[in-house]
């Protein structure tokens, strides 16, 4: 790992000089490349030098311990234990840093919710999670922009689709795909028995036009005429897009703009997003033995976490994490779930590489 980290440091302090070149900033291209390079190097860098000077920390120390003065001696077993708990801190750290990045980390997101089992109970709770996320997506300081909406009469929802753009959106919402199970009473529910009902959530990278190429005679494209809950909200138009992708099967459907073109635009983000993600399954399924671990499948059916209304508790199921505040996580305070889960997910990648 040593020799690993000493031509990373080689290769950053030649980034470093290249990047103070004085012909450099006229390859604007260049110039963005390289210093991507070097931020991405950067703190791997600092946590070999860190590690670099405990080690020389700890040799000082160690001499130190060596002293015939008694005060000196027990002084430098100190600092000697000290930089040796640091180096171990910054050797973790370390090889967390060189763990290999996930490629779409940083994209932006497409999240689909949709009432499972639980009938309008279900379709509540989809609205719920989406507020969840449109109120995460708030704290970070990311936006949010409805893609595809379809609601019941109760304000329910029977499906959504949406966009949240921001650097790591990926990054922080990937564990979210599976199945979310709510247990509580409806408010329809005169004898206050708790029911329980479920909503799927699929979170996709957003995928750009260079990711996926689409032959425009693979797609079928129907129009149609898009309505809101309850008859309210028709379009007398057919600006409701329905796009098939016909080698693969995939069907995407865009009806909450009233323009045409707008929902065709989002249609087609929708489809290449999905085709995306079908062909990192495919690759990731070719190479499964060097495969990075994950925590949970990222499967609709697998059910990931339970939100317990009487008991006020969150947990989720892919490492038995039990949170008693359920009313923050609602909220959008999803921070130390993300934290915990993307931890558990790089023990398990460490553990891989063991």
């Amino acid at each position: 790992m040593l020799e690993k980290l000493a031509l990373i440091e080689k290769r950053f302090d030649e980034l470093m000089e290249q990047l103070h070149a004085a012909d450099l900033y006229s390859d604007p291209k260049r110039a963005a490349e390289l210093l991507r390079e070097q931020k991405e190097l950067e703190p791997v860098v600092g946590a070999y030098r860190a590690y670099r000077v405990a080690e020389g920390d700890f040799a000082v120390a160690q001499e130190l311990a060596r002293d015939t003065d008694l005060e000196m001696r027990a002084m430098g077993q100190a600092e000697a234990e000290s930089a040796k708990k640091r180096m171990a801190e910054l050797e973790d750290e370390i090889k967390i840093l060189l763990l290999p990045k996930d490629e779409n980390d940083d994209r932006n997101v497409i999240v689909e919710i949709r009432g499972g089992v639980g009938g309008e109970e279900a379709a509540l709770f989809a609205a719920t999670l989406y507020r969840m996320y449109s109120m995460y997506a708030e704290r970070r300081r990311y936006s949010v922009e409805i893609m595809s909406l379809n609601e019941t009469e109760l304000a329910g929802i029977k499906e959504i689709s949406f966009l949240i753009e921001g650097k790591g959106a990926y990054a922080r919402l990937k564990y979210e795909s599976g199945t979310h199970r709510v247990q509580r009473v409806p408010e329809t529910e005169s004898g206050g028995r708790i029911h329980t009902s479920a909503a799927t959530v699929a979170v996709l990278p957003e995928a750009e036009e260079v990711d996926i190429e689409i032959n425009p005679a693979d797609l079928q494209i129907d129009t149609y005429r898009s309505g809101g809950a309850g008859g309210q909200h028709v379009n007398k138009t057919e600006s409701a897009i329905r796009i098939t992708h016909i080698p693969t099967g995939v069907v995407v459907e865009c009806q909450d703009e009233r323009s045409q073109h707008k929902n065709k635009d989002r249609a087609m983000k929708i489809l290449r997003s999905k085709l995306y993600e079908a062909r990192q399954e495919e690759l990731a399924a070719q190479r499964a033995g060097e495969r990075r671990s994950q925590v949970g499948s990222g499967d609709r059916s697998e059910r990931i976490r339970t939100y317990n209304y009487p008991q006020g508790r969150v947990t989720d199921h892919r490492i038995g994490l039990t949170l008693h505040r359920l009313e923050q996580v609602l909220a959008g305070d999803l921070d130390e779930i993300v934290d915990a889960l993307a931890a558990a997910e790089q023990a398990e990648r460490l553990k891989g590489q063991a």
